[in-house]
């Protein structure tokens, strides 16, 4: 028990150390997040930048994915194996794109007077 408390603790610290610097910063280094978060769920990256319409596609395409995937996959053997490419390639260029809309825009997360704020620069 205490070795499960001590490293909740390390980690949580860990965390915070790397979290907390993060909103201090000036420079446009976040748009990593947007990035991180469509690689993991595809279209969230877009959400975040504020592009609804291709956050849909690209969340739909991935349901996709896995849908025709594993129902093709019930008939055709061993086609279940490449869903899971499929949807890694999909991630990584859902990732892609989420990161060069944010870097393009000047995404920020950071702090203001009036607390946490998720910025971007609109394009006309």
């Amino acid at each position: 028990m205490k070795r499960a408390l001590l490293v909740a603790g390390i980690l949580g610290c860990l965390m915070v150390g790397l979290v907390v610097p993060a909103f201090g910063q000036d420079s446009n280094d976040d748009a990593w997040i947007p990035g991180l978060a469509s690689f993991l769920i595809p279209g969230l990256g877009q959400l975040l930048n504020d592009e609804l319409d291709r956050a849909l596609i690209h969340f739909g395409v991935d349901v996709a994915i896995y849908v025709a995937g594993f129902t093709v996959g019930a008939y055709v053997p061993y086609t279940w194996y490449v869903v899971p490419a499929v949807h890694l390639a999909w991630a990584v260029y859902s990732g892609i794109d989420a990161y060069n809309v944010a870097k393009e825009t000047k995404f920020r997360l950071g702090w203001t007077e009036q607390g946490a704020t998720v910025a971007y620069a609109v394009r006309f």
